[in-house]
């Protein structure tokens, strides 16, 4: 009887308690020329199933199990029999747009999922979404709704995190020629019509080289950061309030010229960036201090931890084992960051530090929902 009643307490613990359950729905990543990992048993794997050749952004989910479910680059959308979905195609993103895509649960189902897009540089195509019903095609999946307008124009940025009430997200993009932050709501009626709109920060505008470079939700949902390429060639972070999915209390952090990649460390105390300079300088991977004090503090926390030997370096992402890869372009060696949680050199990050085998990376990494990765508070031990 007691074994029985410890049971009913554990069950009910992990039930209420998502954090503990599994997370595996980023465990297949596909990205670059037909690049791919598992990260299934924890160490990651390469794996040569994809079909998706994509220089910069794309998008891949997976069920809670770590089952992959499709993947796309924001033009086509694969099934996990890695196969075109019927529709999916034309899809209104850009292989060229720093993150093309993002793939958002639909709140209360666990057959619907939205594929959000944004165009290449300021172009007319804009901020879209489609609706891809795993219902269908026996399970492997069919866009039903494509390209539904939202917005135009937009930068090439696109994040997506929880609501505060952990069952709702939130899908933010940046409007151009403004300084204009909007903030979607996806909840179980839907797409909401009407974004949040937070003006603040850095006005994009000019030739189109500003809308270049990625942004990034902490895995907490309490920062949103963005890296602002050409023109700007800065980093800027902010506080998020994932109830109201306003913005506030802007830190820029500059000069770093070509700013392109960034992330959060899994306990959101580091900021780490990808610059590729100018005039011949080598890429660079740069971490900031989140947690040194007031705006100058956190600019002079400014740590160069490496130097790539690739040409050209692009997108970060947190992995489901706790590390930070880094994309490389044209290798077949992404970067790795092993301890994101520490301070400095001690972070530990490793130039060639995991191999593609055959295939090659190019600017872009997956995009994934950045809750996935709330779990995941403490550096991996080693």
């Amino acid at each position: 009887m007691r074994w029985l009643r410890l049971c009913f307490f554990i069950s009910c613990y992990i039930f209420l308690n998502p954090k503990v359950s599994a997370q595996k729905e980023t465990n297949i990543w596909y990205f670059g020329q037909k690049a791919g990992l598992d990260f299934s048993n924890g160490n990651p794997v390469p794996i040569t199933h994809s079909q998706m050749n994509t220089e910069e952004g794309c998008a891949v989910i997976s069920d809670s199990e770590g089952k992959l479910l499709f993947y796309t680059n924001g033009l086509y959308v694969w099934n996990r029999n890695h196969r075109q979905m019927p529709n999916g195609n034309k899809l209104m993103g850009h292989r060229s747009s720093t993150q093309s895509a993002i793939i958002v649960p639909k709140p209360g189902s666990s057959n619907f999922y939205y594929i959000f897009t944004t165009d290449l540089q300021s172009q007319a195509y804009g901020l879209r979404y489609s609706l891809v019903d795993m219902n269908r095609q026996n399970g492997l999946g069919d866009v039903m709704d494509k390209n539904i307008f939202k917005t135009s124009p937009i930068a090439e940025k696109i994040t997506a995190v929880k609501h505060q009430n952990n069952r709702d997200f939130w899908v933010i993009a940046h409007k151009w020629n403004s300084d204009a932050f909007v903030a979607y709501l996806v909840s179980e009626k839907g797409v909401s019509i009407d974004p949040v709109t937070t003006n603040i920060g850095t006005t994009y505008r000019g030739k189109g080289s500003a809308a270049i470079g990625c942004m990034k939700a902490s895995p907490d949902g309490r920062k949103i950061g963005v890296a602002v390429w050409r023109d700007f060639n800065r980093f800027e972070v902010f506080d998020f309030d994932n109830a109201s999915g306003k913005l506030s209390n802007r830190i820029t952090i500059e000069p770093y010229p070509e700013a392109y990649g960034l992330e959060f460390s899994p306990d959101g105390s580091k900021l780490y960036g990808t610059t590729n300079g100018i005039a011949g300088v080598d890429p660079q991977l740069w971490q900031f201090n989140l947690n040194a004090g007031n705006k100058l503090a956190i600019n002079n926390s400014a740590i160069l931890i490496a130097t790539s030997q690739s040409d050209k370096i692009g997108a970060l992402q947190l992995a489901p084992d706790g590390k930070i890869y880094l994309a490389r372009q044209d290798q077949n060696y992404l970067g790795v960051i092993h301890l994101p949680n520490a301070g400095g050199w001690s972070c530990r990050y490793v130039d060639q530090g995991l191999s593609l085998g055959e295939r090659k990376c190019k600017l872009g990494l997956p995009n994934f929902v950045t809750s996935y990765f709330s779990h995941l508070h403490k550096a991996p031990a080693e």
